[in-house]
């Protein structure tokens, strides 16, 4: 009987990972995206309108750091009911041609977008306010950026720290040290 279940623990590890589901775009797709007309304005209202917070995720077609985040990061149960439950996460694709209408009104496409707001790496992911005026881009407007592939526990810790809105608070903790503070609360419980 141990021998059995040892096989059977050496197959499970040596399973390759589940691949993400990719569209037809080639870039991966997650349940917790939503499919909108890219219209960030109504994407923003449509966030607050269910209690959420809009988060907008640059991809491209043959992305690997995209691909880890999709199959060992997202789908992490914290991150997983986090992102269905906390966020409104609209996708873009870094070199694509779907029509954006940007926060501040101006029509472009999605690499024109990403070419406006700067975006230089995949994933990147863009955290808004809920309140954004009219003539300020999604660029200018947000909060929080994560530019590349991340642990699921630094992941994590910016989904709650946006979620909690710590990026309003005026005493020194910036997001590394609430991410090191973190760090520290989850070593001491395992210690307990």
């Amino acid at each position: 009987m141990t021998r059995l279940l040892t096989l059977i623990a050496a197959a499970l590890v040596a399973l390759p990972a589940v691949a993400a589901t990719l569209g037809d775009d080639g870039l991966h797709k997650a349940d917790w995206m939503h499919d909108t007309f890219k219209d960030l304005r109504e994407d923003l209202d449509e966030a607050n309108a269910e209690g959420k917070r809009l988060a907008l995720i640059f991809e491209q077609t043959g992305c690997s750091y995209c691909k880890k985040m999709h199959e060992e990061v997202f789908p992490d149960p914290r991150i997983d009911a986090m992102l269905h439950e906390d966020y409104f996460v609209v996708q873009l694709n870094l070199h694509g041609d779907i029509e954006v209408t940007d926060l501040d009104g101006e029509v472009l496409s999605e690499k024109q977008a990403a070419r406006k707001w700067g975006m230089l790496f995949t994933p990147t992911m863009i955290f808004l306010p809920e309140e954004v005026p009219e003539d300020v881009s999604a660029a200018q407007a947000a909060v929080a950026a994560m530019p590349g592939a991340f642990s699921a526990s630094t992941t994590y810790d910016l989904l709650m720290w946006v979620k909690e809105k710590r990026y309003e608070d005026t005493s020194e903790e910036d997001f590394q040290r609430y991410h090191a503070r973190m760090i520290e609360e989850r070593a001491a419980a395992k210690g307990d």
